[in-house]
């Protein structure tokens, strides 16, 4: 069957670009959820989109580039916190990316990170691993506090911003747990993050 005269629901209606790239996505997300990436075949996802495998491997070289696009679509944009006190916005990202790891969208990340091993390319395709992505909602979270009066200006530079984040990442890393108690996120921000913000003034 060619990606032309591919039809959608046999009502006839051709599915090409966006809206082809669309179901595909919804199939591999589905089988994501589903089987993991373990079980994420491009096989599957065809059978699951109703189309082929070159119309898959035309958009993504191969099942690692196609499971981080489906990613993407599982992960939605969250607003970033604004409880009105740095402290608690900060704590509350740590928590949220904490619950996420250890969630099963986390359990796939693990899986997808693995995978692309050090491909970083792939790797910064990962919402949570792209550092512009970190940096900018870090960025944004201590600006609000700037315009508060709860830090200085100084304290505005893309390292001080993401050492919270940074630190989590490593107690992942290190640890090899997907998840860290409540009170090592409290440490991070008590004892690290709001020492080394309240400094640059």
């Amino acid at each position: 069957m060619s990606e032309a005269a591919e039809t959608e629901g046999g009502a006839g209606t051709r599915r090409r670009g966006a809206a082809l790239e669309a179901a595909i996505l919804r199939a591999a997300a589905d089988e994501l959820t589903e089987s993991g990436f373990a079980g994420l075949t491009m096989d599957k996802v065809a059978q699951r989109a109703g189309t082929n495998k070159n119309a898959l491997y035309r958009r993504w070289p191969n099942r690692l580039a196609l499971g981080i696009a489906a990613y993407r679509q599982l992960t939605t944009e969250v607003d970033r916190p604004d409880t009105g006190d740095l402290r608690g916005d900060m704590l509350e990202l740590l928590r949220r990316a904490n619950r996420h790891w250890s969630s099963p969208l986390g359990t796939i990340l693990r899986e997808l990170l693995a995978a692309a091993g050090g491909a970083t390319e792939l790797v910064a395709r990962l919402p949570e691993q792209s550092a512009d992505g970190m940096t900018a909602d870090c960025l944004t979270i201590l600006g609000r506090a700037v315009a508060r009066g709860e830090a200085a200006p100084e304290a505005l530079h893309p390292r001080v911003a993401t050492v919270a984040m940074v630190l989590l990442r490593n107690e992942f890393v290190v640890r090899g747990v997907p998840s860290a108690p409540d009170d090592v996120l409290v440490d991070i921000i008590d004892e690290v993050y709001l020492p080394l913000i309240r400094g640059r003034g």
